[in-house]
């Protein structure tokens, strides 16, 4: 799981990212999200048929939750290229990460704020997704990794 945090983290640095505002935005939001639901999907069926699959939960967790920051950082880093005053102030890579990590773990410091409409829609689209992915899919990784344990696999008699 680390290693994959190492990639996608990597990726976001190394990978240019363009300009998005508007629609293209809205568009590249659905694509991403897509995209997510696409990787949770794939982790539920490893999940699914893994020996250890308390240890695959975890690491499907890890791997959706990094994937969701990196593609989210992505979005607002584009936003921020095409007008440097989406937010309070111009972003660079690290920034946007920040920006992003502060409004999933729900700090929201305050530091960096949305300052036109489309990034406010970003953001609270993010936060609600945020939401799911707190909610939902932690429960939908556990129970996943759950039904997969069989009765006399956890010691319990027949």
């Amino acid at each position: 799981m680390l290693l994959c945090w190492v990639l996608l983290i990597g990726a976001f640095y190394v990978i240019p990212i363009g300009h998005e505002s508007g629609l293209r935005a809205f568009v590249r939001l659905g694509l991403d999200v897509a995209l997510v639901g696409a990787v949770f999907g794939w982790q539920i069926r490893r999940i699914s048929v893994a020996a250890l699959p308390e240890l695959r939960a975890i690491e499907a967790l890890g791997i959706v939750i990094a994937l969701f920051l990196v593609l989210f950082s992505g979005i607002y880093l584009a936003m921020s290229h095409e007008s440097p005053t989406t937010f309070t102030h111009a972003l660079d890579h690290t920034q946007a990460l920040y920006f992003t990590i502060t409004v999933f773990s729900t700090v929201g410091f305050g530091d960096i704020t949305p300052r036109t409409d489309t990034a406010r829609l970003v953001v609270s689209a993010q936060m609600l997704l945020d939401l799911a992915i707190i909610g939902a899919a932690v429960r939908l990784i556990f129970n996943a990794a759950r039904s997969r344990i069989t009765p006399t696999a956890a010691g319990e008699k027949s």
